[in-house]
């Protein structure tokens, strides 16, 4: 059976375990987390989207994981939380689009996760202010991050890293995480330092 012609877009938000600035993306995947491994969540606001006759319009999922070493090593594991107000269909729809399973950005890292830890539904609230933003996914997923600037005191912009090859967005604005919590899909993760690293940025995906 054919794959549905998909897309999506809206806003992507992210914090992971690394210092700021995570050195992942830099390294090519080749260097070690700040921290020997890296803890991540990818929370994406769906403004528009469908996935074939199913509309995915206003939902919301993040996707969550962890790499026990270098990226590039694989044996990451992953999984996801849905937007609890997904039918079944849409709920089928986000984890195949946040699996790679159909195509599009993430099966590009499919090779990579050696475990899928399956899919958890939960209210998904995002809230943004400026460069001050946050997601919180009921007692799963609690982040919130606020852009990084330069030494440009009159800058109306955060700091960019482009031409990043991310899956989310190949630009994106770098953020300072104030929190992260995570405790889903066998995963825990707490951090209050204000050291750890954000970013977020507009996404567009869409199938092949």
């Amino acid at each position: 059976m054919a794959t549905p012609a998909w897309t999506i877009s809206g806003q992507y938000y992210e914090t992971c375990s690394c210092d700021f600035l995570c050195p992942c993306l830099p390294g090519q995947l080749t260097v070690s987390p700040s921290k020997g491994s890296c803890t991540f969540a990818m929370a994406f606001q769906v403004d528009r989207g469908s996935y074939g006759a199913v509309s995915l319009d206003g939902l919301g999922f993040i996707i969550l994981g962890l790499t026990p070493e270098a990226m590039a090593k694989g044996n990451w594991s992953v999984g996801v939380v849905a937007d609890e107000r997904a039918s079944v269909e849409q709920r089928d729809a986000i984890t195949a689009i946040a699996s790679g399973a159909e195509g599009g950005p993430m099966a590009a890292l499919s090779g990579l996760v050696g475990n899928f830890m399956g899919v958890e539904s939960a209210p998904i609230r995002f809230d943004s202010n400026g460069a001050t933003w946050s997601v919180q996914a009921s007692s799963l997923v609690d982040m919130a991050a606020e852009g990084a600037r330069g030494i440009n005191p009159n800058a109306a912009e955060p700091l960019y890293l482009d031409n990043t090859g991310h899956p989310a967005a190949d630009r994106f604005a770098l953020a300072r995480a104030s929190k992260s919590h995570v405790h889903a899909l066998g995963l825990a993760w707490d951090d209050v330092s204000g050291k750890n690293n954000g970013q977020y940025a507009p996404f567009s995906w869409r199938s092949a």
